[in-house]
């Protein structure tokens, strides 16, 4: 199974996904560069976390506008997983891929920390390694993370299985300081009507090795591996 990651001006965890992918689970990996219009045969195309063309206009806004993008859409449309992580969830979002939008963070402030999410559906290909009520321990770092939509979308999310990570405590409970952003629900990742594009705002890539605190991570990788070279 075959990685493409892109890589927009701007983006800054490229590096750790090639990283997760290539050096942590000894698959193939390729960078897709944001002008190029060939995803190489890729299998997975991953869009990593960053602030592609500097977040100007609105996070995400013009990354969806890039020529690699119009390639990614057609790969998710023919059913190719697509993970879309923190500013990828953005990119997702602008480009139509998943519903709602990513806004400014709760409080207006940065937020880089651990946090904890618990796997709402663990019959997806993104979570399929998983139980349902699993807590996952994830770092975070965005100022734009606030997921948000319309009653009727969100209603449609929770009632199609969609919500597929939601923020709680280490009890795996939601409470008032679970949540980094203030995002609606307390929602931290959705998959497609489809179920093959995923978008969260917490980084699996950062969280590989226990070297670095936890490899929760390598559970959501590890799922997409045995789905698609199923």
């Amino acid at each position: 199974m075959k990685f493409g990651i892109v890589t927009f001006p701007g983006s800054n965890c490229d590096y750790d996904s090639y990283h997760a992918v290539a050096d942590v689970l000894g698959l193939p990996a390729v960078y897709l560069w944001h002008k190029s219009t060939d995803l190489e045969g890729v299998d997975v195309v991953v869009l990593p976390g960053g602030f592609s063309y500097g977040d100007y206009l609105r996070a995400g806004a013009i990354a969806r506008f890039s020529p690699i993008m119009k390639e990614v859409a057609a790969h998710a449309r023919a059913g190719g997983p697509v993970l879309g992580i923190c500013n990828g969830f953005q990119i997702a979002c602008e480009a139509g891929l998943l519903p709602g939008a990513l806004l400014r963070n709760e409080k207006l402030q940065f937020v880089s920390d651990r946090v904890y999410m618990r796997v709402e559906n663990a019959d997806t290909m993104f979570t399929s390694r998983c139980e349902t009520g699993d807590v996952l321990r994830i770092p975070v770092a965005h100022g734009d993370g606030r997921f948000t939509a319309d009653e009727e979308t969100l209603d449609r999310l929770e009632g199609e299985g969609r919500v597929i990570f939601r923020y709680v405590n280490a009890d795996g409970v939601p409470d008032a300081t679970s949540n980094p952003n203030g995002a609606m629900r307390d929602i931290a990742g959705i998959i497609s009507a489809e179920g093959n594009v995923l978008g969260l705002m917490p980084h699996p890539e950062r969280a590989m090795e226990e070297l670095v605190g936890s490899a929760d991570g390598r559970r959501i990788f590890e799922s997409l591996l045995a789905r698609v070279s199923a």
